[in-house]
This record gives C-alpha cells, sequence and structure tokens, in this order.
C-alpha cells in the first residue's frame, strides 16, 4: 500500500508542475484534463502526509521517553500518535479504492409506476417530491424532461435531471424496485396494498464518452400533453428520439421549444445507451464479486416503504429507518452514507482478497 502511495505522492508533485507550465496552460484542454486528474487524487496525497508527519511525531515521542523528566509527557504523545496513525491507515485504504469516474456527475433519474396501478403511480409521485426535496437540500438544480401525469397527481413515468457536483455518488444507490406497503385513499375497507415504482439513475454523459451516429436516430415530433391527454401545447415541440440499432426511446416534452427538448431528449438517450455499455462493462468485472449493496439492476427490490408501522427498510444492508416523514422530505443522508460505508467495505474486502 506503501510504495501506492508513495507512486501517487510522486505523480501529484509531477502534475503540480505541470499545470503551473504557461505551455500547459495555453492548451485549455490539456490543463482542465490534468486539473481534475491533480483535484481527484489530492484527498488521498493530503491524507498520506498527515500520516508520514504523525509517524514522525510517534518516532519522536518514542526518543524523548528515554529521558527520565520528559517520559511522562511524551508517553501521551506517542500513544496518542499510535492511535491517530491506525486510523488515518484505515482511511487511506479507503481513498486508495478505486473510484467510480461517474461520482461528480449530474445525472438523470427515471421513476416509473410498477404493478398496483394508480397506487403505483401516486407512489412515483411521492419518490419524486422525496427526491426533489433531497436536491433542495444539496443545493443540486432539478429540471423535468419528461412526465406522464394522471389524473389524480401521481406519474406513470416522469424523468428529471439533477445538475451539482457529486450527484451521481449519492443517487446511484437508489436505483431500483421501491415498494409500498399502505391503504390507499380509494381503499374505502381500510385494506394494505402493497405496489411499487422502479428508480433508475444514469450518470449524464459527456459526447465524448458516448459516440452516436446520427444516422442512428429517428426523430418524432408531437404535440405535449397533460393528464388524460388533454393539449397543453398547439404547436408540435416535444421530441421523441429512438434509437433504431436498439429500438431505445427517450421522450422530453416540458420545454418551451422543440431545440430545447431535442437537446435533452438526446442527453438522455446518450445516458440510457451509456448505462447499457457500463453495466455491460460492470457485469464482468463483477462476476466473481458481487456487491453487498446490491447490483444497482432496476428490477431488484431494494428497499420498502411501510406505511402502517412507520418503517422504511433498505434490504441490501438491512438497515430501518423510522424517521418516517423526514425520510419522504428529504432527509435521506443516514441511508445513503451507510450504503457508501457498505459499498467501500465490500470493495476493500474485494481489494484484499
Amino acid at each position: 500500500m506503501f510504495e501506492k502511495l508513495e507512486s501517487v505522492e510522486k505523480h501529484y508533485e509531477e502534475l503540480t508542475t505541470k499545470i503551473s507550465d504557461p505551455a500547459v496552460i495555453a492548451n485549455n484542454n490539456e490543463w482542465r484534463k490534468l486539473v481534475k486528474e491533480h483535484s481527484s487524487i489530492e484527498d488521498v496525497v493530503m491524507k498520506y502526509r498527515e500520516y508520514k508527519q504523525t509517524k514522525k511525531d510517534m518516532q519522536e515521542a518514542e526518543e524523548m521517553m528515554q529521558d527520565k523528566e520528559m517520559k511522562e509527557l511524551a508517553e501521551e504523545e506517542y500513544y496518542s500518535s499510535k492511535e491517530k496513525l491506525a486510523k488515518i491507515e484505515e482511511e487511506l485504504k479507503i481513498l486508495l479504492i478505486p473510484k467510480d469516474p461517474n461520482d461528480d456527475k449530474s445525472v438523470i433519474c427515471e421513476i416509473r409506476g410498477g404493478a398496483g396501478g394508480e397506487e403505483a403511480a401516486l407512489f412515483a409521485g411521492t419518490l419524486f417530491r422525496m427526491y426533489g426535496m433531497y436536491a433542495e437540500r444539496k443545493h443540486w438544480k432539478i429540471e423535468i424532461l419528461n412526465e406522464n401525469e394522471t389524473e389524480l397527481g401521481g406519474y406513470k413515468e416522469i424523468s428529471f435531471m439533477v445538475t451539482g457536483k457529486g450527484a451521481y455518488s449519492r443517487l446511484k444507490f437508489e436505483s431500483g424496485v421501491h415498494r409500498v406497503q399502505r391503504v390507499p385513499d380509494t381503499e374505502s375497507s381500510g385494506r394494505i396494498h402493497t405496489s411499487a415504482a422502479t428508480v433508475a439513475v444514469l450518470p449524464v454523459v459527456e459526447d465524448v464518452e458516448i459516440d452516436i451516429n446520427p444516422a442512428d436516430i429517428k426523430m418524432e415530433v408531437f404535440r405535449a400533453s397533460g393528464a388524460g391527454g388533454q393539449h397543453i401545447n398547439k404547436t408540435s415541440s416535444a421530441v421523441r428520439l429512438i434509437h433504431i440499432p436498439t429500438g431505445i426511446v427517450a421522450e422530453c416534452q416540458t420545454q418551451r421549444s422543440q431545440v430545447q427538448n431535442r437537446e435533452y431528449a438526446m442527453n438522455l438517450l446518450k445516458s440510457r445507451l451509456y448505462e447499457i455499455e457500463k453495466n455491460k462493462q460492470d457485469s464482468e468485472i463483477a462476476n466473481a464479486r458481487k456487491s453487498q449493496v446490491g447490483s444497482g439492476d432496476r428490477s431488484e427490490k431494494i428497499r420498502t416503504y411501510n406505511y402502517p408501522q412507520g418503517r422504511i427498510t433498505d434490504h441490501r444492508i438491512g438497515m430501518n429507518v423510522y424517521q418516517f416523514e423526514n425520510f419522504l422530505n428529504g432527509d435521506l443522508d443516514e441511508m445513503i452514507d451507510n450504503l457508501i460505508a457498505a459499498d467501500n467495505a465490500e470493495k476493500l474486502k474485494g481489494e484484499e482478497e
């Protein structure tokens, strides 16, 4: 591990020199690429330097322990540094876990009502509200790309973009089937219904990451419509893009112009195609070792929201949350922090095997 840390620190110093070089600064693309790489390893280097300083402090305290007058004070410093050193070493192991290259990206989220009809659509609306409130807490921006609203205010499906640094690193654990158990407003006998909604979280990708042949895309325009099919737009500004080789469809009807809707639909299409390619690569890598927090497969049941018992259970890590209203109002950090910790622990275990 320490050989690797020495190598990372050396590379960091080389990058520090390069990004200060006027010749490199003149090449804007190259400079931005190097600055991004420099920033990505900075936390590891700073933590390693803290480790080396703490180790030096511990060694100096050990030498001072030979002096009878300084022994008591030196012992305190020695054992304090020793304890700190062990903690930093664990932190370094986590920092050395290969980072998901998509973690800093913005995301496109898609929520679809599953089994359960109107009740599932209402639950999809509850999830959209929950993620919207979480995004507010994080100072992220939300833009609706496409929505198919029901008469009662739920969503058969809704797609939206969450723009903000690190959005993917936090929201990627939300992909999968979310199950709800509650008494619907439409249920007169008070019987508890179980329904579900599916969440997909896709990283927003840049042009360099996914190459789409324009000849492979068929574009259709149509009028945007509201709940029940009532037209809310008299011009054909809504856009549907069909990727002919895969049959994947991406729609956007929430922007004012056809040009804007096409741009957002293209972002959605790129993200879906990128996800297919990424899943293919991930499955090859993870064939021998499946993450404890799940594969992110949309068919996998990840969480249950039990209204009568006021309990939310994440099945991947066996965690229960009883602050039910707070959770639905966007207080997701504790759950997400535990999912990240479990994911890191699994990756660390895989690195050691």
